[in-house]
């Protein structure tokens, strides 16, 4: 009997226990959320890296740097440091190998550690260590926790898997979606971000901004970045919340490791633009693909290099589309609103999936004296969507909707209007 009141107070305890670390770290996800969102916005660094530095490196506030000395991020003082200081012991030693206090930063806010710390990320006179991680996608957690490893950030050997750990346990990735717009914290000011797809410079665009807006805040020019951009064609155009929008042009080929890029189902060459920072015009050429034409499901896009031999060229779509459909349910044997995601790649490359959103249903145009078999079915065109796409939804090809609609490329834009029937 009384084995069986330990184990049952074992259990209790290890309940208790477990749900006041948790209900520690979410009451500290709570309270800097707001800041680590406007950093993101300001420096680049991504939200949820933040929060899980903040956590491992701060033990979610509790730590004793954090609560003398608002420092979150075991940041030491360091010959140009003119602030308030703090003295532990920690890893330094003298020149008889003795162990002394080390000399850390106070700072007067937890806020004003969250930028320095973003500071020191990207001080220019560290550009040789942290300076690659802005060349990786912002959304790409797992990516950044292995880069900061592989940058030294830190002497533990697991240090990444911690990081991701964290992230994933407490959906942290969330944050990195989010603008400061989305946050409560109306007392933060924070300059326009940017970060680096291909060494370019991207910013990713808000709700109902336009190049003028972004111009602005970037001090670019609204017409190079109307420029720099295929698909943005004015100066005023209201653009896709979460578009990548280049500030300078793009690159005539990839400069990361990866030669090829193996299509996916509705992607289009645009796709591949964007995702590696490549001229559009320039990835044509490479690849010897005419304007109009579209490189088939499982083709290989050179990203750089020589151009490819006409006998090499990239496999291009069938104009039927339907046999490339078929091909698909075989493959896969799912529900055509399932979706696959890839394994994560190597800190090396960009391979986040991309994929089409089927949102909304189908506008349809009807009068009573119309026979069903003649109305006309409008498409209102979303976030993420390709002609290719659109056509398999509606079980039509991409030719026929072409010709209804006397369009002569297959670009297509956001709010566009398109008949499929």
């Amino acid at each position: 009997m009384l084995k069986k009141i330990l184990i049952l107070a074992v259990f209790l305890v290890s309940v208790f226990v477990g749900n006041a670390q948790s209900s520690k770290q979410e009451i500290y996800i709570n309270r800097y959320k707001d800041i680590a969102i406007s950093e993101m916005a300001r420096a680049g660094v991504p939200a949820s890296i933040k929060l899980a530095q903040g956590i491992l490196e701060s033990g979610s506030g509790k730590s004793t740097l954090a609560r003398k000395a608002n420092n979150h991020f075991g940041m030491k003082c360091g010959p140009a440091w003119k602030g308030k200081e703090y003295y532990k012991e920690d890893d330094d030693y003298d020149d008889n190998g003795k162990l002394i206090k080390s000399c850390f930063r106070v700072f007067d806010s937890a806020n004003e550690c969250y930028i320095a710390h973003s500071n020191f990320l990207t001080d220019p006179r560290k550009r040789y260590r942290y300076g690659f991680l802005f060349d990786l996608d912002p959304k790409d957690y797992k990516a950044w926790s292995r880069g900061l490893k592989k940058a030294g950030y830190a002497t533990s050997p697991t240090y990444a898997e911690k990081l991701i750990k964290v992230i994933e346990s407490y959906n942290l990735d969330r944050f990195d979606d989010m603008t400061p717009d989305d946050t409560d914290d109306t007392s933060v000011v924070v300059q326009r971000g940017f970060f680096k797809v291909n060494n370019v410079k991207v910013v990713l665009a808000k709700e109902d901004e336009t190049p003028i807006d972004i111009g602005v805040a970037q001090e670019v020019p609204s017409k190079s970045i109307v420029k720099y951009n295929e698909k943005i064609k004015r100066s005023n155009q209201t653009l896709e919340k979460g578009s990548r929008v280049f500030l300078q042009k793009k690159r005539n080929g990839y400069r990361g490791k990866q030669k090829y890029h193996a299509m996916k189902t509705g992607e289009t060459l645009f796709d591949v633009s964007q995702k590696y920072g490549i001229s559009l015009k320039k990835l044509r050429k490479r690849n010897r693909i005419e304007d109009g034409e579209r490189p088939a499901k499982g083709a290989k896009i050179k990203l750089r290099g020589f151009r490819v031999f006409k006998k090499n060229k990239p496999r291009i779509a069938s104009t039927n589309i339907e046999d490339e459909i078929k091909e698909d349910f075989i493959d896969d044997t799912k529900k055509d609103d399932e979706i696959e995601f890839e394994p994560e790649e190597t800190i090396d490359l960009d391979e986040s999936e991309d994929f089409d959103t089927f949102e909304g249903e189908p506008e349809i145009e009807d009068t009573i004296d119309t026979p069903k078999q003649n109305r006309k079915v409008y498409h209102m065109v979303t976030r993420g969507e390709t002609l290719y796409g659109i056509a398999r939804r509606y079980k039509t090809t991409v030719d026929a909707i072409l010709t209804l609609n006397k369009m002569q490329s297959t670009t297509i834009s956001i709010g566009q209007r398109i008949r499929v029937k």
